[in-house]
């Protein structure tokens, strides 16, 4: 049976909204992270078979399907083809999917999975040029926006702010860890920004992590979506810029080329949710993506829980009955920050890398995605 391996994976630092990426266009940010992982692997541009990037905000400068337009700035040949796909804030972890189903079906050996997001550049939302859902739609489902679904997880799972807030800053704390002890520093590819006064430097640290973030400092923000309620800008992700990518191989084509891969895909899932409370899906896909591997969630050593809102991870972890030492052990995108398209393989080459620094063998990763879904994925260090 044909088995799908990573051979490389590769990440830009995440800047804040507004932040170090603001004069940076999201097709070039995205071709240097395309560049550098075929330079890492040592890949010709001409071999990969397909460019799958995930990306929410398709309009402006990440419009036009801008895995092709990146593909072809990045110097890629132009019989390599490119294609952008959304599934909200799981895009790249899809495209992932997608890749892996193309080699798994003999129909590629080489592809590439990653996704890109500014949302500094292309707002949220300016995809959807102010449209109001379909009556037809809000006639059978309760569509509220994904704050108000994180306060009533929160509510149904009986979270308070305070634990909330603790979350976060937890988040903050080993965000700010992690990047002392120098982890993701090879996962990084530097970039060259601009500022505003025409001055060039590199940037290879992530910039969402706040020095002093603590409980005192959280509880005094004001709750965002609901006044009585608990969800404030403190305990949710984020708004990001950022791009990542993996390259996915045939176990054969990597034995073939004398790569020695990082690690194989195990198993995938992905799975619809309540589209009002929307952000509960990792649950179902977590159990879902176990059973295809036959394992338990005592055998992943590392697990990725996207940190959408505080609620979602603790629900997780309530809900699987999972170890908190084993998840998000880097922080989380509350710290870390969430380029929507960009996350889902953002996400992956932290997992692979933390796998590699602690000897472990399988990692999970879960996102949950806008109008109830969420993808699920297990990896095996090789």
């Amino acid at each position: 049976m044909r088995e799908v391996v990573i051979v490389e994976g590769v990440r830009s630092a995440v800047g804040r909204r507004k932040g170090m990426y603001a004069n940076t266009r999201p097709d070039e940010l995205a071709a240097l992270v395309l560049e550098e992982l075929v330079d890492r692997a040592g890949v010709e541009k001409s071999a990969v078979e397909d460019i799958i990037l995930g990306c929410v905000s398709q309009v402006a400068e990440q419009g036009g399907n801008v895995a092709r337009t990146a593909a072809l700035i990045a110097g890629f040949p132009d019989h390599v083809p490119g294609v952008t796909i959304d599934r909200q804030c799981g895009s790249s972890q899809q495209a992932v999917h997608f890749g892996a189903q193309a080699i798994l079906a003999g129909d590629m050996d080489i592809v590439i999975a990653g996704g890109v997001e500014s949302m500094t550049r292309v707002p949220m939302f300016s995809n959807m040029q102010g449209a109001k859902p379909s009556k037809k739609l809000t006639d059978q489902y309760e569509i509220i926006n994904q704050g108000l679904s994180a306060e009533r997880i929160a509510d149904q799972w009986g979270f308070s702010r305070e634990q909330l807030d603790a979350y976060s800053v937890q988040s903050h704390e080993r965000a700010q860890q992690a990047i002392r002890n120098g982890y993701y520093e090879q996962e990084i590819v530097p970039v060259e920004v601009e500022g505003e006064n025409g001055e060039k430097r590199l940037v290879a640290v992530d910039e969402g992590p706040r020095p002093g973030t603590t409980s005192e400092v959280l509880g005094g923000l004001k709750t965002v979506f609901d006044e009585n309620g608990v969800i404030t800008a403190g305990n949710a992700s984020q708004m990001s810029d950022g791009a990542s990518a993996v390259l996915l191989m045939s176990r054969e084509k990597a034995d073939e080329l004398g790569l020695k891969p990082k690690a194989r895909i195990v198993a995938r899932a992905v799975v619809g949710s309540d589209p009002t409370l929307m952000l509960t899906g990792p649950i179902a896909a977590t159990r879902k993506v176990l059973e295809k591997a036959d394992l338990g969630i005592e055998d992943m050593d590392r697990y990725e829980v996207n940190e959408a809102f505080a609620p979602v991870p603790l629900a997780w972890l309530n809900d699987m009955g999972a170890d908190p030492e084993k998840l998000n052990v880097n922080g989380g995108a509350i710290a870390l920050g969430h380029p929507l398209g960009a996350t889902g393989t953002k996400l992956l080459v932290s997992l692979l890398h933390e796998l590699e620094r602690s000897n472990g063998r399988y990692g999970l990763l879960a996102i949950c995605e806008g109008m109830g879904m969420a993808n699920a994925t297990i990896i095996e260090r090789l």
